[in-house]
């Protein structure tokens, strides 16, 4: 088992930046990925970014080149560097962690960009 808990989420206008936080209460050594999903009202859930248990890492288009994600073997954390935000990111931000075919869920942090 594993709980995973976010911070970081808040109000910020368009051009500016969040740093979104994933805490897992046990090592995250084993996880074979972890990573990020968001979810607008009225939108399909969307994954933003995933890292690899080797730090491999990919990034959905509209995300590309603003976002970064990264993770501390020693604190057990996973962050999401969001820079340039834009009103179109506003949304509902999850992490999740996986190992094999077990996904555990984070119960997620809002994110609100004002124009």
């Amino acid at each position: 088992q594993a709980q995973l808990v976010e911070s970081g989420g808040g109000l910020v206008q368009a051009g500016g930046s969040l740093r979104l936080s994933c805490a897992a209460s046990r090592s995250i050594f084993s996880f074979t990925s972890m990573g990020w999903y968001r979810q607008a009202p009225g939108n399909q859930r969307e994954q933003v970014a995933r890292i690899t248990a080797g730090g491999m890492t990919n990034y959905a288009d509209s995300v590309q080149g603003r976002f970064t994600i990264s993770k501390n073997m020693a604190k057990n954390t996973m962050a999401l560097q969001m820079n340039d935000l834009k009103v179109e990111d506003t949304a509902d931000y999850t992490c999740f962690a996986q190992v094999g075919s077990v996904v555990y869920w984070g119960q997620g942090t809002q994110v609100t960009v004002s124009s």
